[in-house]
């Protein structure tokens, strides 16, 4: 009862689909993607940084 079966997934990829539409799901994957590419950049970014100006403290 709790499991969702087969019917419930088609069922919620079928309103998805009409919702957004067969072209904007791709573009919201890779507006997702350069979002997710974007935010780890700056995450390493940030430890670059960081450990950077620990080398600069010791010192």
């Amino acid at each position: 009862m709790g499991a969702f079966s087969i019917w419930h997934w088609i069922i919620v990829l079928i309103i998805v689909l009409l919702l957004f539409g067969k072209g904007k799901i791709p573009s919201l994957m890779a507006d997702m993607a350069k979002g997710i590419k974007s935010f780890k950049k700056n995450m390493s970014d940030d430890d670059n940084t960081d450990s950077t100006s620990d080398n600069n403290k010791e010192q």
